[in-house]
């Protein structure tokens, strides 16, 4: 099933207000998506037949190769940056990503995008200072990619499908790798199963970034308790979209932070379950939230609640806690929390075709 093609004519003016009269744009300009380049962005992956990866919700539309391929150029992508673009997708619509929630919800979620292994560094995506700002090619236009993809092949136009009070600045582009000159552990994916040379994505369905300053800490511990606090905020949703298990929380330290912590020996897995124990809220307090009434908890939980001594924590187990390091000097990490009924998938990049 091929994209829909439109001659059109006219000056670069002409062809924006065609584009932004058919909803087909973020409110950015775009790169017209002529055939050329769609062609070049799909032979830059190894891809020949225009095949689906599924069906992308709200609207239903089949995912096409082709179609994201377009919306790809229109980001302003270059070809080799495509293969990302792709496994990125495919994360987005395996089911513990609950797209469909994530698009069509009033919380102002975004998948925030993390490109792991050596492709990162090849083609020059950044990591270190500013990691979730602009001056970036490859952060910016993948990052705007998903966004144009959700929008014009999912149909989450802001209003209609995308139900989202206000929005968060984090759709317009979300896409980051890690410092891994700089971090103490790691990359994030071999978390999950790949080796450090492997090339791999993350989505992970959360909020805009929540800033942790911290310049006097001088102990794990310490630091720590801070994140945990900025963590347990009464405001997200992680606390009350608790029956699928599926309410994530991503920490992002900066390099001088994860430095601190290493340096009293911590692991990622000794942050995950300190950040899991101390991340922490009594009934008395959780039943004043803004979601107390529309809690979704399993039975377990509710057989408590009446009791305002029990507590509970932002998530419902350590290793939904994910740990990356990103960013440059400076005593600034930021929490970023879940959208509650979404959980991160890693997956591996490969050639869908050839």
């Amino acid at each position: 099933m091929l994209a829909d093609r439109y001659e059109l004519t006219g000056d670069l003016e002409t062809v924006q207000a065609w584009f932004e009269e058919h909803g087909l744009s973020d409110g950015l300009p775009i790169v017209p998506p002529t055939e050329e380049r769609v062609a070049a962005m799909l032979a830059a992956a190894g891809i020949v037949d225009d095949v689906s990866l599924g069906v992308m919700l709200p609207a239903a539309n089949d995912a096409m190769l082709e179609k994201i391929a377009a919306n790809a150029v229109m980001a302003g992508c270059k070809p080799r940056y495509f293969p990302i673009v792709v496994a990125a997708v495919r994360a987005l619509l395996e089911s513990p990503f609950n797209l469909y929630g994530v698009q069509a919800t009033t919380h102002p979620v975004a998948p925030l995008v993390v490109v792991h292994g050596p492709i990162a560094r090849e083609i020059g995506m950044n990591g270190g200072a500013g990691v979730f700002g602009p001056g970036f090619s490859a952060n910016a236009t993948i990052g705007r990619a998903i966004r144009l993809i959700l929008m014009n092949v999912g149909g989450a136009y802001p209003g209609e499908r995308d139900r989202a009070t206000q929005g968060s600045p984090a759709k317009y582009a979300y896409a980051i790798c890690e410092n891994v000159a700089e971090s103490p552990w790691p990359e994030f994916h071999t978390t999950r199963g790949f080796d450090a040379s492997d090339n791999a994505v993350t989505v992970f369905g959360g909020e805009a970034t929540h800033n942790v300053n911290d310049h006097e800490s001088t102990s794990a511990t310490r630091l720590l308790t801070v994140v945990a606090d900025v963590m347990r905020t009464l405001g997200h949703n992680t606390w009350y979209l608790t029956q699928s298990g599926c309410n994530d929380c991503a920490i992002v330290f900066c390099p001088e932070h994860a430095a601190l912590i290493a340096a009293d020996g911590w692991t990622r897995k000794d942050v995950q379950r300190y950040l899991f124990q101390h991340a922490v809220r009594p009934i008395r307090d959780l039943s004043k939230g803004g979601m107390w009434a529309m809690r979704d908890w399993p039975a377990w939980m509710n057989a408590q609640a009446a009791d305002d001594d029990a507590t509970f924590p932002c998530v419902r187990d350590p290793d939904d806690i994910i740990v990356l390091v990103a960013g440059g000097a400076g005593k600034h990490s930021s929490v970023i929390p879940g959208f509650g009924a979404s959980h991160f998938v890693t997956v591996g990049m490969e050639p869908q075709n050839s």
